[in-house]
C-alpha cells in the first residue's frame, strides 16, 4: 500500500454523542439512575479521525461532513480542531440541528444502546465531496443508512455512497466504508452495490451477515465459521484487497490472494470496561492505520484489537485510545484470549 499519498480523509457522520452511564438497562415503564453524563464527538468520521490522531499525532487527517451552528456543532468543531483534524470540509448549516445520539452504556455489562436524530446529516450529499486538493491516501467513509440524500440514488448510481467512492478512486484515494447496525435488509440494499468500489472493508459479525443475507450470530454469540463463509462471499462480490470482520472474541482478515488470518482479541479485565461505545471505530482505526504503515495484516489485526481494548476503558468514543505503542503495551499487559 506504499504510495506518495499519506494520511486519511474521514467523511460522513459527525454527530454529538450525549453519553450516559447507567448501572443496568431498564425494562419499559421502569426507572434507572444516570450515573454520569457528558457530550462529545461521535460518528464514524469523527471517531476514526480522532483515534488516528491519538494513535499517531504526526498522521495527517482531514474531514468532510455537515453540522449545524448549534451547541452540539460547536462541540464537534472544537474537538476536531483540538485533535488536529483539518476541518475545511466540515460544512456548517446556519440554523441546522446537528446529528445527535443519546448513547447509553451499561456499567454491569458493557453493552450500549443508541437513540439518534439524523439532523444535518440528512443534508450530506456527493456535492460536499471535492477530492481535487486532497493528498490523503485513504478515504474512510460512513455511515450508510442514516444520511437521507446519500442513501438515495445519485448521478446515475445506486446511491450517493457509491458515487463518492468511485469519485475518490478516480482521484487516487483508496476507499474504506464503515457500516452501522441498522435493519439487515436495508443495510444490504445500500451496501451491496458499493462492494465493487472498495479497497478495504472493516465490519463486524452482524454487518457481514446483513450484507450477505446469512445468519452469523445466534443469541448474541458469534458463529465464526458462518462469518468465514460470509467473508469469502463478500470477497467474491467486491474488489477489496483486505476485508476484516471483528467480534468480541477475535477477528478474521481476508486477503485477495486467499489468505485468511484469525486473531483472538485482548483479554480485557471486566473491571476495566466502562463502555463499548466507539470500540468498533477504534478497531477500524488501528487496523487501517497498520495497513497505511505497510504492516502485515496479522500485526494490523493485533493493533486493531489493542485499540478496541483501550477504547473500552472510557464511556465515550475516543477518550481511552492512546498512542499505538501504548495501546499495544496495554494489550500485552492484559494478555490475549485463546
Amino acid at each position: 500500500m506504499e504510495t506518495a499519498r499519506r494520511g486519511f480523509l474521514t467523511a460522513g457522520t459527525w454527530c454529538a454523542d450525549h453519553n450516559k452511564l447507567v448501572e443496568r438497562w431498564p425494562e419499559e415503564d421502569m426507572v434507572v439512575e444516570i450515573l454520569s453524563e457528558g457530550v462529545e464527538g461521535g460518528g464514524s468520521a469523527c471517531n476514526f479521525g480522532i483515534d488516528i490522531r491519538r494513535l499517531d499525532p504526526a498522521m495527517p487527517v482531514d474531514t468532510i461532513g455537515v453540522v449545524g451552528d448549534d451547541a452540539d456543532g460547536a462541540v464537534l468543531r472544537a474537538q476536531a480542531e483540538a485533535a488536529g483534524i483539518g476541518v475545511a470540509g466540515l460544512h456548517v448549516v446556519p440554523g441546522g440541528r446537528t446529528n445527535f445520539t443519546d448513547a447509553y452504556s451499561v456499567r454491569s455489562s458493557g453493552r450500549r444502546t443508541h437513540l439518534f436524530h439524523q439532523g444535518t446529516s440528512a443534508l450530506l450529499s456527493p456535492e460536499h465531496f471535492d477530492f481535487a486538493g486532497s493528498a490523503a491516501r485513504i478515504l474512510h467513509l460512513g455511515l450508510p443508512g442514516i444520511h437521507e440524500k446519500m442513501d438515495g440514488p445519485w448521478g446515475g448510481e445506486a446511491n450517493g455512497w457509491l458515487h463518492v467512492l468511485k469519485a475518490a478512486r478516480r482521484a487516487g484515494l483508496q476507499t474504506n466504508l464503515e457500516l452501522l447496525q441498522i435493519a439487515p435488509a436495508r443495510l444490504r440494499t445500500i451496501v451491496e452495490p458499493c462492494l465493487g468500489a472498495l479497497d478495504l472493508l472493516v465490519i463486524n459479525d452482524f454487518e457481514v451477515g446483513a450484507i450477505t443475507g446469512t445468519a452469523t450470530t445466534c443469541n448474541g454469540a458469534t458463529d465464526v465459521e458462518a462469518c468465514q463463509r460470509a467473508g469469502a462471499r463478500v470477497m467474491e462480490q467486491g474488489s477489496m484487497q483486505v476485508l476484516a470482520i471483528h467480534f468480541p472474541l477475535g477477528a478474521l482478515a481476508f486477503e485477495r490472494d486467499g489468505t485468511v488470518t484469525h486473531r483472538p482479541s485482548v483479554s480485557v479485565p471486566q473491571g476495566a470496561v466502562m463502555g463499548a461505545n466507539g470500540a468498533g471505530d477504534a478497531f477500524a482505526a488501528g487496523f487501517v492505520y497498520g495497513l497505511h504503515e505497510s504492516w502485515p495484516v496479522s500485526e494490523s489485526l493485533r493493533l486493531a484489537h489493542a485499540c478496541a481494548a483501550a477504547s473500552l476503558r472510557d464511556v465515550g468514543t475516543t477518550g481511552g485510545v492512546e498512542s499505538w505503542r501504548a495501546c499495544l503495551d496495554l494489550a500485552e499487559g492484559w494478555g490475549w484470549r485463546h
